[in-house]
């Protein structure tokens, strides 16, 4: 078997090393200068194209069609570009929902839509072509190989992937059109050649969340061929803290022959600690990805310390510096994007993108920061004003909306406050700044509980499931806080305010007043 496999390995070796040359040879700024003009010349004749006049755009040398571009195509969130196009295709009535988006925005019926809930509004339906498939197709195929190129001995090579995926169930949309979770489409739409190289099978793939975690854990225990893991970091780790539970022995000696986690969708950055207590410091080899329901954004290459930006996969990309994003994270209205060619290194920005599956800058709710503009290589700074350290998207606004519940609840008890993620716990932490009698803790968990779980599908869904525990509150003196916040942080007055999320990776700012609240300082 090993001999077989060997001689299996040594053309995708080969194959691997000419795609990563291929793909170390690609310049950013050239593929986004051909991009774009393919892109409007594509989508000439939708009625998007033919609204905005793309023929004559692209017509033109490419300064002259992205300055037109950019000043007659207004940037748009979700619910802005779901109002305005796609809503006209939505039919809700007994039998369900429906819709076709038949050259709308991009030409042809467009025959998947990825289900999510998303950073900018509470359920999103994003469109997915066959063209962006085949470019999602490429750059996974590109990431890999790059990967394998670099490390000669790799035993990928005939070895199994297993997916953490969302639910493989997909929604009839009529007209022959679906919608799901982007990782089941990915999934159901796989060539058939794979499927002896991807887990979990079916029926487990679409069973309940516990069932599926229980299963993947037993899936890990018992097939060696297992050489790689894909999904969300803090998914991940559930994955390997319930393989470690189930057999009482370390993660590290259990699966020897797992050699790399692919990771993204939220940074690894707080996992690090409970990665290396599992691992003992012999970790697999671990590479980031930035992908997203609407296209592929970059991946990191193996030696690399950060991701690259990507543009190669139909996207055109633009960038929204954050100072230019209104207190719910979407763009004012007179935001200024810059192309590639003309972004800042240290700048915080949101991404804008056009896309091969007819959205048209479009504000996609995360923020990357480049360093370097050469390689284009980026950090992945989250979603601005969002709660989504377990990938649950709870915006600022829903965050706020909780506490104008307990509000209307208990008399303007909440006179400040800031929420954080518990990561060893997997919780949210409310530290809530009161003005009169306060009521039990947990009364106030459940409100909150409650709120987040009616405004936010992914939070009720990973609530549900376990994923997420019960959040943890914290009641102090109103006072206090500003005491803190004086002290501790330095900060008070003007435009130094108590930020309603906590925007470090590992709650440092609601660990740092729950403990300064403990000695007393704030009762």
């Amino acid at each position: 078997m090993k001999l077989v496999s060997s001689l299996i390995s040594l053309p995708l070796r080969a194959a691997a090393d000419i795609r990563a040359r291929r793909f170390l040879n690609l310049d950013p700024l050239a593929a986004q200068r051909e991009l774009l003009p393919y892109l409007l010349d594509k989508t000439a004749e939708t009625s998007f194209g033919l609204t905005y006049n793309f023929r004559k755009m692209a017509s033109l040398p490419y300064q002259k069609a992205y300055r037109a571009f950019s000043q007659e195509v207004p940037i748009r969130t979700y619910q802005q570009f779901w109002d305005d196009w796609f809503s006209k295709s939505f039919i809700k009535n007994d039998k369900g929902q429906q819709l076709s988006l038949d050259n709308v925005s991009w030409p042809g019926v467009i025959p998947w839509l990825c289900e999510t809930s998303g950073t900018t509004a509470p359920t999103k339906l994003i469109p997915f072509s066959i063209e962006m498939f085949r470019m999602n197709q490429r750059a996974a195929l590109d990431m890999i190989c790059c990967y394998m190129a670099s490390n000669p001995g790799s035993r990928l090579p005939g070895g199994k992937i297993l997916y953490m995926a969302g639910s493989t169930k997909l929604k009839d949309m009529g007209k022959g059109v679906v919608a799901g979770d982007m990782s089941a489409i990915t999934l159901a739409m796989r060539p058939g050649w794979m499927n002896r190289y991807v887990l979990p099978e079916e029926p487990l793939a679409s069973a309940s969340w516990d069932e599926r975690l229980h299963g993947m854990a037993e899936l890990l225990l018992n097939d060696p061929e297992i050489r790689v893991i894909s999904g969300v970091p803090p998914w991940i780790l559930l994955l390997l803290q319930t393989v470690e539970s189930l057999s009482g022995c370390s993660v590290n000696d259990l699966l020897p022959n797992l050699e790399l986690i692919i990771h993204g969708g939220a940074s690894k950055v707080p996992y690090n600690v409970e990665f290396q207590r599992l691992f003992h410091g012999s970790a697999p080899n671990f590479i980031e990805l930035l992908p997203s329901s609407e296209a592929f954004i970059g991946f990191q290459l193996y030696g690399e310390k950060r991701m690259r930006l990507t543009p190669f996969y139909g996207t055109f990309f633009e960038f929204v510096p954050i100072e230019q994003l209104d207190e719910k994270g979407a763009p004012i209205s007179s935001a200024q994007a810059v192309p590639l060619e003309q972004i800042e290194i240290g700048q915080r920005y949101a991404v804008i993108l056009s896309t091969c599956s007819g959205l048209w800058r479009y504000h996609i709710g995360d923020t990357l920061r480049f360093l370097d503009k050469e390689q284009f290589q980026i950090e992945f700074t989250g979603r601005d004003r969002f709660l989504d350290r377990f990938e649950e998207k709870v915006t600022q606004g829903e965050v706020e909306q909780a506490i104008a519940s307990l509000n209307e609840s208990y008399r303007g008890l909440a006179r400040e406050f800031i929420v954080g993620a518990d990561i060893p716990e997997r919780r949210h932490k409310w530290v809530i700044a009161c003005k009169g009698e306060l009521p039990p803790v947990g009364v106030v968990s459940d409100l909150l509980d409650k709120e987040l779980r009616t405004r936010n599908a992914d939070y009720a869904t990973f609530r549900e499931q376990g994923r997420i525990n019960r959040p943890e509150v914290l009641l102090l003196s109103e006072e206090g806080i500003y005491d803190w916040s004086l002290k501790v942080r330095g900060k008070l007055g003007g435009q130094s305010k108590i930020p309603h999320i906590d925007p470090t990776l590992t709650g440092e700012l609601v660990k740092s007043l729950s403990e300064y609240s403990q000695q007393g300082s704030l009762a």
